[in-house]
């Protein structure tokens, strides 16, 4: 007998209720270390272009204005 059989012959509960219940009583850490993992990744990611963001902004604003400082000297 398949596992597709035995639960063909369950009720509607028990596929849609109990079943999940029961995964998550297992593997609810697991599932909760994986999200937290994923959200603490994608904050470092959106940091970290931020503060690239952040130095290409100042880069851009200190070499034009060093730049406009030069053709001022000529």
């Amino acid at each position: 007998m398949a596992a597709q059989d035995v639960f063909a012959t369950m009720p509607w509960w028990v596929k849609w209720v109990a079943v999940p219940l029961v995964v998550l009583v297992v593997f609810g850490g697991l599932i909760a270390s994986v999200v937290g993992f994923l959200i603490a990744l994608l904050f470092k990611v959106l940091v970290v272009v931020a503060v690239i963001g952040g130095l290409m902004y100042v880069v851009r604003r200190f070499t034009s204005a060093s730049s406009s400082s030069r053709h001022d000297d000529w």
